[in-house]
């Protein structure tokens, strides 16, 4: 019996070995796989007419109209990213009967387990007492000069109850963090089985000492944290977003820790990365990382394993778990 053929499409080409490293011998064994992955479609290519089941990675070629008619016997597409829609026109695609699914649930793991060792050390002023160590190469009185700090009762709102912000509360539960959650799509059920409670934005960004962004990219949550919703931060409070650089406005944030009022860790900005010369690199109270807390080194190897899982279902006729719906 003949195995369905399979493409694999990423940029860099060489991301799929990172990602499949450890799963190359049950991939060969479900489907025939081209070994190396495309970084753009060729309109040469004539394996794309033959390709059953497309592995994409982040930096695929977008799947649209043209590229999706060269690809008439196409049945599948398995990302090994958040969304599928990131590369797929999902509608033709649906209209095609070609299915879809993605490794955001590993992805939401790797951002949980950053978001908190963020909120853990953000709780202790670890950046502060490490700087003041630094600065002083002495004694430092803990009871003097970090009175406020530590992680136990302190109020952690989580903007957004998506599937990471979900994991980030239940990473919280061991804790004696209070734990908060604004997600209007949230019932107060839903929240309370997270073990946090459900509460307005504004109540949320007036009690948090720690506030972390985790709402999708959308026309409706543009900005949504602007110049009034900063406002209502207490003052020593830390900001942190993993989400997108889009939900922030920026240019509002800039005086809230140019006097260093409040702490902001930034793992995605507006543009990405940010302009050489802009202030934020040079604020001791604003962390800036390169977009690490999704999956990065050997957490790709969960994605990976995790895109295999699927194809092995697709492959024996089962359904998808974590098959993407067309988009509203």
């Amino acid at each position: 019996m003949s195995r369905p053929v399979a493409t694999m499409a990423m940029r860099p080409a060489a991301l799929a070995d990172d990602l499949f490293a450890h799963e190359r011998a049950r991939l060969e064994g479900l489907v025939d796989l081209h070994p190396d992955a495309r970084e753009r479609f060729d309109e040469a290519d004539g394996r794309l007419a033959e390709t059953e089941i497309l592995l994409a990675g982040w930096g695929c070629p977008r799947l649209d109209a043209e590229v999706l008619a060269r690809m008439p016997r196409l049945r599948a597409v398995l990302f090994a990213g958040g969304a599928a829609a990131a590369v797929l026109d999902t509608r033709i695609a649906a209209e095609r009967g070609i299915v879809f699914t993605n490794a955001g649930e590993g992805n939401a793991q790797a951002v949980a387990e950053y978001t908190l060792g963020v909120i853990l050390l953000a709780g202790k002023r670890a950046a502060f007492a490490e700087r003041l160590y630094r600065e002083r190469r002495a004694h430092v009185d803990r009871e003097v000069e970090l009175r406020d700090t530590g992680n136990y009762r302190r109020v952690v709102g989580l903007i957004g109850a998506s599937r990471i912000g979900r994991r980030v509360a239940e990473l919280l539960r061991p804790t004696d963090l209070d734990v908060i959650v604004y997600d209007p799509y949230a019932s107060g059920a839903d929240v309370a089985a997270l073990g946090a409670r459900r509460c307005g934005l504004d109540e949320l960004l007036a009690l948090s000492d720690i506030v972390s962004i985790h709402a999708p990219a959308t026309a409706e949550t543009h900005e949504m944290i602007g110049a009034r919703e900063l406002a209502l931060l207490r003052d020593g409070a830390t900001l942190i977003n993993t989400a997108r650089g889009t939900l922030l406005d920026h240019e509002a944030l800039r005086p809230h820790v140019r006097t260093g009022r409040i702490d902001a860790v930034l793992d995605v900005t507006v543009p990405e990365p940010l302009p050489a010369d802009d202030e934020l690199w040079d604020l001791p109270n604003v962390s800036l990382t390169p977009h690490i807390a999704g999956a990065t080194g050997s957490e790709l190897h969960r994605l990976g394993r995790d895109v295999v899982d699927e194809l092995e279902r697709f492959v024996h006729g089962r359904a998808f778990a974590y098959r993407e719906a067309v988009p509203a």
